[in-house]
Order: structure tokens, then sequence, then C-alpha cells
């Protein structure tokens, strides 16, 4: 069971992931999570860095589509100004919204890859629905009312994924 909780990477910040790598995977799209994976959880609009990253896959032919459990007016304000797709109110970690995301952009599930900040709707969705998960460290360590529950859970977890030897590294 612990096994859907353990991303395939861990990596600081979705900057450190660069569409050299993903190509050489296999890797022809992206389905990120949006609060404190690409700005933070209170930040309405992208950040120039953010921009330039979709920018940087969009320019080396990865798709991009912004999966969150956030409501319309949140994931709009923020995605449509890019023009990247997304889906709202996706209900992680149920894989429901990972295959129907996989469909639109017409990939197989070896072409893509999850990225987000949490262990129990990110990754364990992307797990879930046999995608590649990539963890990053959230941005800022304030979070909603409901993530905070989820983070307290997170870090039992980790902890005991920490002490098994299945991770190495730091918080």
């Amino acid at each position: 069971m612990f096994k859907y909780f353990l991303p395939n990477e861990h990596v600081k910040t979705v900057f450190d992931i660069q569409p050299e790598q993903l190509i050489e995977q296999g890797i022809k799209g992206i389905i990120t999570d949006l609060d404190n994976t690409l700005v933070p959880w209170d930040v309405k609009n992208a950040t120039d860095e953010v921009i330039a990253w979709l920018h940087q896959m969009e320019a080396a032919g990865i798709k991009v589509t912004i999966l969150s459990n956030n409501k319309l007016e949140r994931v709009k304000v923020f995605s449509e100004p890019l023009g990247t797709p997304y889906v709202f109110s996706a209900r992680k970690p149920l894989k429901r919204a990972f295959k129907q995301v996989a469909r639109k952009m017409e990939l197989r599930k070896e072409e893509i890859v999850v990225i987000g900040d949490q262990l129990l709707t990110d990754v364990l969705g992307g797990n879930m629905a046999g995608l590649y998960t990539i963890l990053v460290v959230p941005i800022v360590k304030t979070d909603g009312f409901f993530t905070r529950f989820n983070r307290k859970v997170e870090r039992r977890i980790l902890a005991y994924m920490r002490k098994k030897g299945k991770i190495t590294w730091e918080e």
C-alpha cells in the first residue's frame, strides 16, 4: 500500500525539471498541480519564472495541463492568461481526472509525468493512474485548511518510508 505514496523522483522545484531530461525519458506530457507547486497557494498569477518554464516545455513539444482540486475561479485566473489547459475540482487522488487529462493530451500513460507537492493527492493519484510521479518541495510552508491536515499525515508517511530506507532525501 505504501508504494502508492512513493514518488518516482523528488526535486526541490519544478524549475529543476528540464525538457531535455523528460524527452530522454520519452515524456511528452506534464500534468502539474498548481498551488505550492507552480506558485504559492495564495498567489493568483504566474511568475515570470513559471511563464518561462512553461514556454520552455511548450518549445520542446511537451504538453502541459494544470490539474487542481481548487475551484474554477482560482484555476481559471491562473491558467487562461497562459493559454494552458486546466482541470479544476479534480478530486485528486481519484484517478479519473488523471486519465481524463491523458486522453485529452492523446498520450499513453508512459509518456506522462505528474508533478506536485503533495503525497496524498498528486503522488497517490498519479501512481494509482499508472503515471510517473515527481514530488516537489512545497513553495511555502503555509497551506490552506485541508492541506494542513494532509501535511500532518504526509509527515508520518515520509517518516515511515525514511525509516524503512525507501526515501533518502531530506525535507
